[in-house]
């Protein structure tokens, strides 16, 4: 791929992200919480978020075996930074799901290429496009890498907590929803999504590099509109609880 090319998908990529940010909020993607039998045909969420995930470490290990990386190890190391979540996000994370919650199989073909195409991104731009000084191992050292680390871990310790919350509220075998006070959800009622949020952002500092900070730009186009109707419907389901404890949607104190 040429850089003129790579550059093209970058600005198509940003131009859907706003497309996606403004549709979302007038029809919400249909799983988890939110499933509508709208968006046609679902099928199992634990075979589902492992089909949707799993192409990102696909093509990422495919650029690690083609790379020569024997004298690139800070760009390995930035590479596992992305790989680590999504190894999380493949191979643990759909297994810990409670219920029997299905996936529209057309979200899922959405993520499989998102996923995709967000993965050759970034994966190009650490082995390929970004300058050969650039990650030497002086980076290491670097503000950006150091602040950027410190976001990445703990945006994941949120995100995976929050989960780990969410779940503990439904008993084997129940498809209820609880209303989650504890944490982070004591502030905003998508505590999973701002550590996400947080996490992305991290990812991005700690590579300077423009295909991460579109990857947060994504990523909040996706679920800053779905945190919104989640907290919509928390607000129709526990009216008194919302009342109570007055959170915000996924940035706290902020929205």
């Amino acid at each position: 791929m040429s850089y003129s090319t790579y550059c093209a998908v970058e600005i198509i990529m940003f131009v859907t992200g706003l497309i996606c940010f403004f549709a979302l909020y007038f029809i919400p993607a249909g799983y988890g919480k939110l499933i509508d039998k709208k968006w046609g045909f679902a099928f199992n969420n634990k075979i589902a978020w492992i089909l949707m995930e799993c192409p990102t470490l696909i093509v990422m290990i495919y650029l690690l075996c083609a790379l020569n990386y024997e004298h690139r190890p800070v760009r390995v190391l930035l590479a596992f930074f992305f790989i680590a979540h999504y190894i999380q996000r493949t191979f643990v994370f759909p297994f810990l799901l409670k219920g029997k919650s299905k996936m529209p199989l057309t979200i899922v073909l959405m993520g499989m290429i998102f996923n995709t195409i967000n993965a050759f991104l970034i994966g190009l731009w650490i082995f390929y496009f970004s300058p050969a000084e650039m990650y030497e191992r002086s980076w290491l050292f670097d503000p950006r890498f150091i602040v950027g680390t410190i976001l990445f871990f703990a945006g994941m310790l949120i995100n995976i907590r929050s989960d780990a919350y969410i779940r503990s509220l439904r008993p084997a075998g129940d498809s209820k929803h609880y209303y989650p006070s504890r944490g982070m959800y004591r502030y905003i009622t998508s505590a999973n999504y701002f550590g996400e949020l947080v996490e992305w952002l991290g990812f991005a500092v700690l590579t300077w590099s423009l295909p991460g900070f579109l990857f947060v730009f994504w990523t909040a186009c996706n679920l800053v509109p779905r945190a919104d109707a989640i907290y919509k419907k928390y607000a129709e389901i526990f009216p008194d609880e919302t009342a109570r404890y007055k959170p915000k949607r996924i940035i706290p104190f902020l929205y």
